[in-house]
């Protein structure tokens, strides 16, 4: 039998690009059925067909098949090829609300801007499992609330205008003592500049640090956040490869052309993990220097470490200014606080500080007078020992059902800290699907291979824990072993 062929041109992939290539070939082909370059009852490649063709995964075809299925585009029955469906039209089909369409006036750097790179809406899902969520049931309202109305009440007049752009200079103080006490940064107030979240601050420094087709490099796998930052400044973006811990120096020298960003998270690798010892903190500080780039480094969830002893931080460790210190209140708070900071090096200050304030990425002075309170008070010391114990607890009850329940079907070691696991998938499955189908039953889980640039996708899970109740974490693996038993 003939093996089905894309026609040329069809579907060009940019290994380059990025954008995930599941997602290139999703809209490669739902253009193509658009256009009626691929005609009703017209066999598609099967997945290893395709992926033999193309030299890419199994699994990153089989994604891109799931979409154009979800939106009635191809039928996919078990053993046979995948056909257009008959009056297959993607114009008026149900589609994915988070795929870009033409819109009038939008230029190439707003498609970039508006693009989501992670293939679905996974963080604008409301659910439970959902990575990143803190524990809401955990924070002490009552003492939130009156810091907030005693700022409301305290607040000076020129607090109220426009002479702090950078932050209210009495929280960059208690910052810059608190990140000294607990991570080693060395900074002054001045260095501190306060942002209303991590997106704002990558979004910021990259346009402020760079130039549209300049490269920055980042962890591979890794945190999509930074990739849709940079993807929007125009940034030609590369992988990094990691291993148990963390980004290999050595691989910094293997690229080219030279970055002027390198972004990287030592404390807890995103997705796995792993954190970074000291010896290869310094060695990726000077291969750093020897590069001329600057390091963005993601210190988040360093607040949650439940084994061994926290190791100081890449700014702190640095002789100069090769590194910009990145934080945030997301989740040891909350999310909707809408309150992050970055430490700069001093003669960066000034310059970053108007540029955040040009781009309008400016935080409400009551929520930084409370947070100041808060912090002064000894209520956030004491509410961090709290929740520490918390999500220790809650991601060892997380991983011993995962083991219990799903058994050879997954790999998952106890976490280190963090607020979340990544759970292996240890048969070639599509996690994307099984992403979907957990979404479809309240749980928001994220899947592994989406993190994925130029290293080979491995499928995978992103499950939270810190927000969830023990109901809803037996509820969720017992929802997740049916999902994976019928996948």
């Amino acid at each position: 039998m003939k093996v089905p062929k894309i026609p040329e041109g069809v579907c060009d992939l940019d290994r380059s690009s990025a954008v995930p290539l599941s997602q290139q070939i999703y809209r490669a082909l739902r253009e193509a059925v658009g256009q009626g370059r691929l005609k009703a009852g017209m066999r598609l490649p099967s997945s290893r067909s395709f992926a033999h063709q193309h030299a890419i995964s199994r699994n990153t075809v089989n994604a891109a098949y799931e979409l154009l299925k979800a939106e009635g585009i191809v039928e996919i029955r078990p053993g046979a090829a995948p056909v257009v469906v008959e009056g297959a039209s993607p114009e008026g089909s149900k589609t994915d609300e988070n795929v870009p369409r033409p819109v009038r006036g939008l230029s190439d750097r707003g498609r970039k801007l508006a693009e989501n790179l992670r293939g679905d809406s996974w963080g604008q899902r409301h659910g439970a499992l959902q990575p990143g969520a803190p524990a809401l049931d955990a924070f002490p309202y009552e003492l939130w609330a009156r810091c907030l109305r005693r700022a409301a009440r305290t607040v000076q007049t020129p607090d109220l205008l426009y002479q702090n752009i950078s932050g209210y200079p009495p929280l960059k103080k208690v910052l810059a003592e608190y990140l000294a006490s607990e991570r080693g940064v060395r900074a002054s107030p001045d260095q501190v500049l306060i942002v209303p979240s991590m997106q704002a601050a990558l979004a910021g420094i990259s346009a402020a640090l760079s130039d549209p087709g300049d490269t920055a490099w980042i962890e591979d796998p890794g945190y999509m956040g930074a990739r849709t930052a940079f993807y929007g400044a125009g940034l030609n973006i590369k992988g990094l490869p990691v291993d148990e811990f963390g980004v290999l120096p050595e691989s910094l020298f293997n690229n080219d052309p030279s970055p002027r960003l390198i972004y990287v998270t030592p404390s807890h690798q995103y997705p796995f993990g792993a954190r970074m010892p000291l010896a290869r903190r310094l060695a990726l500080i000077e291969a750093a220097a020897q590069l001329g780039a600057t390091v963005l480094e993601d210190d988040y969830d360093s607040e949650f470490l439940f084994e061994g002893r926290p190791v100081a931080a890449l700014q702190g460790l640095a002789d100069a200014g090769e590194v910009i210190y990145m934080g945030t209140f997301s989740k040891s708070l909350l999310p909707g606080l809408r309150v992050s900071y970055v430490v700069v090096p001093k003669d960066l200050a000034g310059p970053l500080g108007s540029a955040f304030r040009n781009m309008g990425q400016l935080v409400n002075v009551h929520a930084q007078i409370a947070l100041t309170d808060f912090i002064d008070s000894g209520h956030y010391r004491a509410h961090l020992k709290k929740i520490r114990t918390l999500y220790q607890q809650r991601g060892l009850a997380l991983v011993g059902a995962l083991k219990e329940r799903l058994g050879n079907k997954i790999s998952v070691d106890p976490p280190l800290g963090n607020v979340q696991v990544t759970v292996r998938l240890n048969e070639d499955l599509q996690d994307l699907k099984i992403a979907r189908a957990m979404q479809a039953r309240g749980y928001s889980v994220s899947p592994l291979s989406v993190c994925y640039l130029d290293a080979q996708p491995k499928p995978g899970l992103i499950i939270g824990f810190a927000g969830a109740s023990d109901a809803q974490i037996q509820g969720g693996v017992s929802v997740l072993k049916e999902v994976l038993n019928s996948a």
